[in-house]
């Protein structure tokens, strides 16, 4: 019964996520949705026609909904489970402080995102490895409190215990590196649809510098956006990197450090 109540939950949750991924990605922050009709400014009518230029390029068929979320910081990511749902957000304070050609290359890794289908994959990957450690917790507590004792095999008992305690690690480190791999690859394919590597990495650098100026007045920011940890694995730049705790060690990062994204571009910075 109360694996079938676990079944019919998690059934519910993910019928709730598709229906509603726009609205969960974007919850907590003061966004508003973006079309020819609505666009309030030229800046937001550029937007619009450099995502639609980009789709183009990219070669996908469907456009994607566009968000501006007004915040301060720089970042954007992208969301959808496919081509024909997917939607790209950007910040305001993105929007302004790059020029044409960064802004060109920014939503060009995010529609590289869409058009690598690896957002449907990193949501595959934690539904899976959800569901198989639902599998062993049953398999852990059904072996721990059986009854009769006597026929539990010792050498069973010990690989499950292992399983349980090993295999939640095992899956982080394996989400971490698809959510860093995905990064590197939406970069790569920025520099595929825009001909041209040194747009993407200004717009990293730009992006990098920013938050380190502001790091005080972003991390307040972040910090009272509600459900920020949402976003932190799909943001074009991890919001964690410019936190003095978290910054000391990358390994459960979920973004390359920008130094190693810039040099994979074939950049480094001037003071390196």
């Amino acid at each position: 019964i109360a694996t079938l109540l676990m079944a019919g939950v998690a059934i519910i949750s993910l019928l709730i996520t598709y229906a509603l991924y726009d609205r969960i990605m974007l919850m907590g922050t003061d966004s508003h949705e973006v079309t020819p009709e609505t666009a309030q400014s030229l800046q937001e009518k550029q937007l619009y026609n450099v995502v639609d230029e980009m789709r183009v390029a990219a070669g996908l068929k469907y456009m994607p909904k566009v968000f501006i979320i007004e915040a301060s910081y720089m970042n954007a990511f992208a969301s959808g489970y496919s081509e024909k749902s997917a939607m790209v957000a950007i910040t305001r304070g993105l929007m302004e402080k790059l020029d044409r050609a960064e802004l060109q290359a920014v939503m060009a890794h995010e529609l590289s995102h869409i058009r690598h289908h690896d957002i449907k994959l990193t949501l595959m990957v934690a539904v899976l490895s959800n569901i198989l450690l639902l599998v062993l917790d049953m398999l852990f507590y059904s072996t721990i409190f059986r009854r009769d004792r006597r026929d539990q095999q010792n050498g069973l008992l010990l690989v499950i215990i292992v399983l349980r305690y090993l295999l939640p690690l095992l899956t982080v480190i394996l989400g971490l590196f698809l959510s860093r791999t995905r990064e590197y690859m939406a970069d790569a394919g920025a520099v595929e649809l825009m001909r041209d590597n040194e747009p993407m990495a200004r717009a990293l650098l730009k992006i990098s510098e920013d938050h380190q100026i502001h790091a005080e007045q972003y991390r307040q920011a972040y910090g009272n956006t509600a459900h920020e940890e949402l976003r932190q694995a799909s943001y074009l730049f991890d919001p964690s990197s410019i936190d003095p705790v978290k910054s000391l060690t990358n390994l459960f990062s979920t973004h390359p450090d920008p130094d190693k994204r810039l040099e994979a571009l074939g950049f480094k910075r001037k003071n390196q």
